[in-house]
């Protein structure tokens, strides 16, 4: 092992990426752009089943980034698949995410992990709400209604979930019982386990390169059961019981 898997980390990123060749080397040049002078970090790259160059630009990158770390799914698994396999291989107690597509800007990482690090333990996540967006009309059509249905069924009093750009207490995140689809629901579930939310407005912009690879059907339909179960974990949830052991 070496000194740099080593030594202390402050903040994780965490990258989903599939086919996105064209976009990760300026990604992570801007990453460190934003973030070098300010936390010690780790960029962790998720390639969730990339059949491009994708891992290959990644191992190139990581011969001049000691900093940068690539976790490889076998087969494609979805978002919150990529997520998830990131968190748990962080070492950073605060972790950021945001999308490998080059529609976040990761110009907003530091607003967003001041806002966990100033939080005092009571702010549990960071989720980025995204103006002006770069979207197809059909794909802002399909994230309106989506969102107006998930506030009204969980009150979660978040206008924008589906941004990747969000900042959160790694502890936290593991704490949350998982499922595919996850990363769309954070807001409510944290809010379940009593933290609270901060909401930074980040300006949208288009990708990179290439085309989406998480489609219309991942994004809503299937969102529907996910929304069923979220609101029936929070009609569920029950006060924790204050433990005191006798010695």
């Amino acid at each position: 092992m070496s000194a740099a898997d080593t030594s202390p980390i402050d903040v994780s990123i965490v990258v989903p990426v599939r086919n996105e060749e064209g976009n990760v080397a300026p990604l992570i040049a801007e990453i460190a752009a934003a973030l070098d002078g300010r936390w010690a970090y780790e960029i962790i790259y998720v390639n969730d089943g990339s059949t491009d160059r994708t891992p290959g630009l990644l191992a190139e990158l990581m011969q001049a980034r000691g900093n940068l770390r690539r976790i490889d799914h076998a087969a494609s698994s979805g978002q919150s698949a990529a997520v998830r396999t990131g968190v748990r291989h962080a070492r950073g107690g605060i972790v950021a995410t945001l999308d490998g597509d080059g529609q976040n800007n990761p110009a907003f990482l530091p607003n967003l992990i001041s806002a966990i690090a100033d939080g005092g333990g009571r702010v549990g996540l960071a989720a980025a709400q995204r103006v002006g967006r770069k979207d197809t009309g059909f794909k802002k059509f399909q994230s309106r209604i989506a969102n107006k249905v998930r506030n009204a069924v969980l009150k979660d009093g978040t206008r924008d979930t589906g941004c990747g750009l969000k900042a959160f207490r790694r502890d936290v995140f593991l704490s949350l019982p998982y499922f595919d689809g996850l990363h769309r629901f954070l807001p409510a579930l944290v809010r379940r386990e009593g933290f609270e939310i901060a909401y930074v407005d980040v300006i949208d912009r288009p990708r990179h390169s290439g085309v989406s690879n998480y489609g219309f059907f991942d994004r809503l339909w299937v969102g529907l059961m996910d929304l069923a179960g979220v609101w029936w974990l929070i009609r569920r949830k029950r006060t924790t019981p204050v433990a005191t052991e006798f010695k």
